[in-house]
């Protein structure tokens, strides 16, 4: 069983995938940004404590402080996002720091207000008094330091914000980058299913326009069984049924026109061929009781006798051309060996090939058979052969192939010639009822080998090139 989506479903499909995209992004970006950040928060937090630890004893020792190496140990310190270590006395006066500038000043007011809330403050609430006004990308950190109820001073931090503004921004810039490759990732999703549609619109829109235009060959390819699957699908349904419809019109039309050139040809045919006939009888008589009795002039008198006899010849062929095509046909349909027909055929021109200097190249070979009327079947072979005859008259090298194959479940037979061929401009109208370029002609040959060929199930097919020759092609079914 084929499973098709439709295109709805497709885009719905598109999206989800999509959003299931970014959500594992993410999914997989947010643990890792957080046990990032609890790392560098545990980090920062132990490098603060040992600081404080340092500090506290230093200050806290029961010998005299040393002020000279608290400052020297101070000024060693190197911890991340701590800018200045202060250690301040009960007087408010900085007394070591790891900055050498501060030492000897005394906390601005606004510190001694802090500190003098830490010390009113309840006893659980004097292990950390925070000086909570921002400056900048830095804020204070004021700890009391307290051991067996004696305050021996203060302990100030001054904490650089930067180094976690830097770190969040980097999340941050991973997160968005993250969404970004996402959002492009869509982007080109988007890119190439939208070419992937819209292609097939724009050749369907192509071939409605040249279909507008009047040519009715144009098939698009179905590609999927989705919506514009299905739009293509009746694109070609409707383009094979208007092509029948024309087929019908064109039959309808060409039927029309028999009818009104059957009604002519008998008309024609009872004012000619009277005439003719009275005119042939006529010669008799006149070449019987007329013929000079000098013999030079009866050369002269014969000529004459044959051209008159020779031209209401022609005039019979035509009026018989026009009763073969105005009249319906009749077809005795039986199991025919090509190859033999096509040898029946080669025979009866056989002779004036040899007197035209015609090199007649055989490819076919005997025992497949179609189901064909042998006889119109080789009207047909003969009127092709004799086109060729004619369009090989002025040619140097005279040539006809003929080739009899299978294609597939058809048969073809091919007979080329090495002609003058046909001009470009000419070729729609080989076909056509009364187009010729020979000389004295009616136009009729091609135009009735198409019908009785049609009439059989089978098609022809012309192609020629000016200069180069021509090739007709009788195409048939194999049952």
């Amino acid at each position: 069983m084929q499973f098709s989506f439709s295109l709805n479903l497709k885009l719905i499909l598109m999206i989800l995938f999509l959003q299931l995209i970014l959500f594992l992004t993410l999914l997989f970006l947010y643990p890792q940004s957080e046990q990032k950040l609890l790392k560098e928060v545990e980090k920062h937090a132990k490098e603060l404590t040992t600081a404080i630890q340092a500090t506290v004893v230093e200050t806290t020792r029961t010998d005299s402080i040393d002020i000279a190496h608290l400052n020297e140990y101070l000024s060693s310190l190197n911890i991340k996002g701590v800018k200045e270590v202060s250690i301040i006395d009960n007087a408010n006066r900085i007394v070591a720091s790891s900055n050498p500038l501060n030492i000897g000043h005394v906390l601005a007011e606004e510190e001694k207000m802090t500190i003098a809330e830490a010390q009113s403050s309840p006893k659980e609430e004097k292990v950390i008094s925070l000086f909570s006004e921002e400056a900048g990308n830095t804020y204070n950190i004021i700890l009391p330091v307290v051991a067996r109820d004696i305050r021996f001073g203060y302990i100030q931090l001054n904490i650089d914000r930067e180094e976690f503004s830097r770190f969040l921004r980097e999340i941050y810039v991973r997160r968005v980058t993250a969404m970004a490759f996402v959002f492009f990732i869509g982007i080109i999703i988007a890119g190439v299913l939208s070419r992937h549609y819209t292609r097939p619109l724009k050749e369907l829109a192509n071939s409605a326009m040249r279909v507008a235009e009047g040519d009715l060959d144009q098939r698009v390819e179905i590609n999927s069984r989705d919506e514009i699957g299905r739009l293509s699908e009746s694109f070609n349904y409707m383009v094979e049924r208007l092509r029948e419809g024309k087929n019908i019109e064109e039959r309808l039309r060409e039927a029309e026109h028999l009818a009104g050139l059957g009604q002519l040809s008998r008309n024609v045919a009872h004012e000619i061929r009277n005439p003719l006939n009275f005119i042939n009888l006529s010669i008799a008589h006149i070449d019987e009781k007329y013929r000079p009795a000098e013999t030079e002039r009866q050369g002269q008198f014969d000529l004459l006798m044959e051209g008159i006899k020779l031209e209401i010849q022609r005039l019979n062929r035509l009026v018989n051309d026009f009763l073969d095509y105005s009249k319906p046909i009749k077809l005795n349909i039986q199991k025919t060996d090509v190859g033999h027909v096509i040898d029946d055929s080669l025979n009866l021109v056989r002779a004036k090939a040899e007197a035209d200097g015609v090199a007649i190249v055989k490819e076919y070979g005997t025992g497949q058979e179609l189901n064909i009327d042998k006889d119109l079947m080789k009207s047909c072979i003969l009127n092709i052969f004799s086109n060729a005859f004619h369009a090989m008259e002025r040619s140097g090298e005279k040539v006809l192939t003929i080739r009899a194959e299978k294609a597939g479940t058809e048969f073809v037979l091919s007979i080329k010639d090495t002609g003058t061929g046909v001009k470009a401009e000419n070729m729609p109208k080989v076909f056509e009822p009364f187009f010729t370029t020979k000389p004295g002609g009616l136009g009729l040959g091609l135009a009735i080998t198409k019908r009785v060929i049609e009439e059989q199930g089978g098609r022809i097919e012309f192609y020629s090139s000016e200069g180069e020759g021509s090739e007709a092609r009788l195409i048939f079914p194999i049952s």
